[in-house]
């Protein structure tokens, strides 16, 4: 028990540290920028008829505390993210950031977990099932599928739904909601709505990561499949699924399992250009928009701090529960 905690408190260390290195690498990259949040604000300002002075700007950085040195400011930030749950003002809007990317968050969230769920759904079995007929009519379609998967990348998969749908349906097929539930409070109602229209983003995203899912659990248990404790297994009356599910199986889906936290974070970088092409109102559009349009840094770092969090701390669980899983990594803390 007392190496499996020490597994545990290493790996906890490992994901900590990792939050710290990308804080840094964050707020570098947001100080980067040119020009601070005080003077972006300040010519927003300006372009809205309001006279604003080189004094003007020196007490609006005062106020934002950009007058004090770059380290201090990244503790700062990272202090009140950690202690405060504050993840700063957004330098355009001057509201918390939290407040406006709130729901937005949250149905990123939902929609990659989804995506997440869907591919391992379809890429285990299938890829287990395409590896014990090998070489079948079976076997060559689903590689026919998943190299498609491959090629094919998710926003022209969007592309090319929203192009049919336009074309025999005369429905574009975008956004979350309907018109009538955009801005609506939540409601069961609104809900429903967002459900019959949430599928099609869900898929998208997991186009591409189940195709590679699917081809690596079918070269995982091919190769299982060939070796020698199979085939003594074999000898001794075992046969069928049985055999497979016992045995190859269990042992090559353990770095199946290491690679959610891939998958998510691939379905979290498909995601922007994702929600630009199918007008979604989440995250990943608003990140899109404080990159490319409002150059609002502070917003978008928030965001990719968000992100980056919880695909850690999804790293972290499933370092945890392939330990618990595989009686070849047990072997080493219990």
């Amino acid at each position: 028990m007392s190496a499996f905690l020490s597994y545990l408190s290493s790996r906890l260390a490992a994901a900590l540290t990792t939050l710290l290195l990308v804080s840094f690498l964050v707020f570098t990259l947001m100080e980067l920028v040119p020009g601070n949040c005080a003077e972006r604000f300040l010519a927003y300002k300006d372009t809205q008829g309001v006279t604003v002075t080189a004094e003007d700007i020196r007490a609006e950085e005062i106020r934002m505390g950009l007058d004090k040195p770059y380290v201090v400011r990244w503790a700062t930030w990272v202090s009140n993210i950690v202690f405060h749950f504050d993840l700063g003002e957004s330098c355009l809007w001057r509201v918390d950031v939290t407040q406006l990317i709130g729901d937005k968050m949250l149905l990123s969230l939902g929609l990659s977990f989804v995506a997440l769920m869907l591919t391992y759904l379809i890429a285990v079995p299938v890829g287990i099932v395409s590896a014990n007929m090998r070489d079948s009519w079976f076997d060559s379609s689903l590689r026919i599928i998943s190299y498609l998967g491959l090629a094919i990348p998710n926003f022209l998969l969007a592309l090319s739904v929203m192009l049919f749908s336009t074309v025999f349906f005369g429905e574009t097929m975008t956004g979350l909601f309907s018109d009538e539930y955009r801005d609506a409070p939540w409601s069961a109602a609104k809900f429903l709505d967002l459900m019959s229209r949430a599928w099609l983003p869900i898929v998208i995203l997991a186009w591409s990561a189940t195709a590679i899912q699917m081809q690596t659990v079918r070269a995982l248990i091919s190769d299982e499949k060939d070796k020698l404790y199979v085939t003594a297994a074999r000898a001794r009356g075992q046969s069928g699924w049985g055999l497979l599910w016992r045995y190859p199986a269990k042992h090559a889906l353990g770095p199946v399992i290491n690679s959610i936290g891939y998958d998510l974070n691939r379905i979290f970088n498909d995601l922007p250009i994702v929600a630009a092409v199918l007008v979604l109102t989440d995250a990943g559009s608003l990140l899109l928009d404080a990159l490319a349009k409002s150059n609002d840094q502070q917003l978008a770092g928030a965001i990719i701090m968000a992100l980056t969090a919880t695909i850690v701390l999804f790293n972290f669980v499933t370092d945890i529960f392939l330990a618990l899983f595989d009686p070849r990594v047990r072997k080493g803390f219990f």
